[in-house]
């Protein structure tokens, strides 16, 4: 069950990884709604990619959120390869 704490919780990971994967992925500055939108895609893909390789990213709020950055860079690389690709 999901209560305040953990839904701000999350919330907050998701505007923080998606804040860092924009400074990774040069050119992505996508506003705090955008970024929050990417950080959970991405905190959905890290998680489920760190669990597929069996990568221990750490308990708590840093490993949620290094799994959550790790996803919204991958997620925002394959979107500027789509963007690119449409481009021409």
């Amino acid at each position: 069950m999901i209560n305040g704490e953990s839904l701000l919780i999350f919330l907050v990971v998701g505007v923080l990884a998606g804040w860092l994967g924009g400074i990774v992925v040069k050119g992505y500055g996508m506003g705090l709604i955008g970024d929050m939108v990417v950080g959970v895609i991405g905190s959905f893909i890290g998680g489920w990619l760190f669990g597929y390789l069996h990568i221990v990213h750490g308990a708590g709020f840093l490993g949620d959120l290094i799994g959550a950055t790790v996803g919204a860079i991958l997620l925002l690389i394959v979107l500027r390869l789509v963007r690119r690709r449409r481009a021409f």
